[in-house]
């Protein structure tokens, strides 16, 4: 058996037995010329070398390729792997681009996110980090750092910036409320203006009401609303907004209370800008010649109120909360009204007015919208106070008007007696029935209760006149429906109720720091209650009072 190799290659192999030798029983003999002995080994030889030499082709391209690739990824990984060879292997052996630099990206994240040093790692300090996005990206391009570092870097950067965050939210919200202490430069002037007008203008000092109508001023049949306030201007918008609302105003009849230093203003406004149809009186708390036991108990009140808002200011001082910022919501207990007479003398109303029977009560921060006639018809079944409650998200439900948030649970006095869950009633705008009023024994309550407070460190309540009534009150309020009555107008957590909403409503309470003649809050709200400003009165004017 014999193998032939032609010189171009293995064309074709024959094996035979003799000198001429075909294929399958025939075929063509061998190319002339060629050995028919000694040549099979060189044909190995040559076929060898022929693959070889292909391999080594084939091999030196592959190689070449991956040199060129390998060096490519390390380029272009350079910023982004903390491992060269890790990127490298992954990628070479099947990751691809993004899911390489993905994958390396949460392992940085996830080591950043465990990280002891407050996510802080390898960064010097704070003041090294880049102020912004930009910077960051000309940081790690310039100085070549690896994707642990920019994962380290950036976590630093958004903890630097939530803090700075949190500390501009907390400020801003210590000045919202310091601009809601402070009484406006407008209103400062319109007292001023007519304490003046009250001493030069014998029209500014005429009798309120006129002799003709003074008998109104004690006919049950009239409708009789109470407002204890020292601020003029909300005090016109009250009074201007319920005759507006009112479907029967000449049977209104209205009883200012205010304190000395505001009654020339108070009479003098009233007095030049007399109300239609309507009957109004203005009274001074020192013009009331009330029983000793009456003065001893209010000055008694006030005192303690004084010392549970003191004790709280000093709570506050104590704890350095109002450096820190902690708990700006605790500034309202520094508002004036904490303190004040009128603010608290509400108690007091069967003493102010003994010979009424039914009254509504208006706090100055409100605005009539609808009739509220019905009121005085309204049976309150026996009660003494006809409320509604919290209605800024409907019915059963009062959010921040509960029980734990006026009072201390912590102490066995409170928890013994109250309901940690209940529903406290609105004080904004209520009726009273000054006839049962006087049948029970709720001004003693009241008054029991704020020595229960004075004896146990002034820390069973949150300060303010709504805690201890609420107590006192207890068993004498009648439910009344929650369209009477909307409260919180003056928080920002309601400034996005719908306008519909506050249509539908008989009177809008603007409790809260953002009192709608300061322009810390909501305009379109605002705009509810600066409407009924007449914009046109000369003191207005004068004293650039907007609306």
């Amino acid at each position: 058996m014999k193998f032939y190799v032609s010189a171009t290659g293995i064309k074709k192999l024959t094996i035979s037995s003799s000198a001429a030798v075909t294929s399958g029983g025939g075929g063509g003999e061998l190319p002339v010329g060629m050995k028919r002995k000694g040549s099979l080994p060189g044909s190995r030889r040559i076929s060898h070398r022929t693959l070889l030499l292909r391999a080594v082709l084939v091999l030196g391209l592959l190689l070449s390729l991956l040199f060129f690739r390998s060096t490519f990824i390390m380029l272009e990984s350079a910023a982004f792997c903390s491992s060269s060879i890790g990127c490298l292997g992954w990628r070479v052996f099947g990751g691809s681009d993004s899911t390489l630099l993905r994958e390396a990206l949460m392992r940085a994240l996830l080591e950043a996110t465990s990280d002891g040093d407050n996510g802080v790692g390898g960064i010097e300090s704070s003041t090294s980090l880049p102020s912004s996005f930009n910077d960051l990206v000309k940081d790690m391009s310039s100085n070549g750092q690896d994707i642990k570092a920019f994962a380290f870097k950036t976590k630093a950067m958004i903890m630097k910036m939530e803090q700075l965050v949190e500390s501009a939210r907390q400020r801003e919200s210590i000045s919202w409320h310091l601009a809601s202490h402070g009484v406006p430069n407008g209103i400062h002037c319109l007292s001023l203006k007519l304490a003046e007008e009250y001493a030069e203008n014998a029209a500014a000092r005429s009798r309120l009401p006129p002799p003709q109508y003074v008998s109104r001023l004690t006919d049950p049949s009239f409708h009789h609303v109470v407002l204890l306030t020292d601020n003029v201007l909300a005090a016109s918008v009250v009074v201007s907004s319920t005759i507006k609302s009112s479907s029967i105003p000449e049977r209104l009849v209205f009883h200012i209370v205010t304190d000395k230093k505001t009654y020339t203003a108070m009479h003098a406004w009233f007095a030049v800008n007399s109300v239609n149809s309507a009957v109004l009186e203005v009274r001074g708390l020192h013009q009331y010649d009330w029983s000793h036991a009456v003065n001893i108990g209010i000055k008694e009140m006030i005192e303690i109120h004084r010392l549970i808002c003191r004790h709280k200011l000093d709570s506050i001082k104590r704890e350095n909360i109002v450096n820190e910022y902690e708990h700006a919501k605790d500034l309202q207990y520094l508002r004036p009204s904490c303190t004040s007479l009128l603010n608290h003398l509400r108690i007091y109303i069967p003493e102010l007015f003994p010979d009424l029977n039914k009254i509504v009560f208006l706090d100055d921060d409100t605005v009539v919208q609808h009739d509220l006639s019905s009121l005085w018809e309204l049976d309150l079944n026996g009660k003494v106070v006809g409320a509604a409650f919290d209605s800024g998200c409907g019915d059963d439900c009062c959010p921040g008007r509960k029980y734990k948030d006026y009072f201390n649970f912590t102490s066995p006095i409170i928890s013994s007696k109250l309901d940690y869950d209940r529903c406290g009633w609105l004080y904004g705008m209520v009726v009273f029935d000054l006839h049962a009023w006087r049948k029970t024994s709720i001004t003693a309550t009241y008054h029991h209760w704020l020595k229960l407070s004075l004896n146990s460190g002034f820390e069973l309540w949150n300060p303010g006149a709504l805690p201890p009534s609420l107590i006192a009150f207890e068993g004498h309020v009648h439910r009344i429906d929650p369209s009477w009555h909307m409260a919180g107008l003056g928080y920002r957590s309601i400034m996005n109720v719908a306008e519909s909403v506050l249509e539908d409503v008989a009177v809008l309470h603007f409790s809260g720091p953002a009192k709608p003649w300061l322009e810390i809050g909501n305009p379109e709200i605002r705009s509810l209650w600066s409407r009924h400003v007449n914009m046109s009165n000369d003191f207005i004017r004068k004293c650039g009072i907007m609306g």
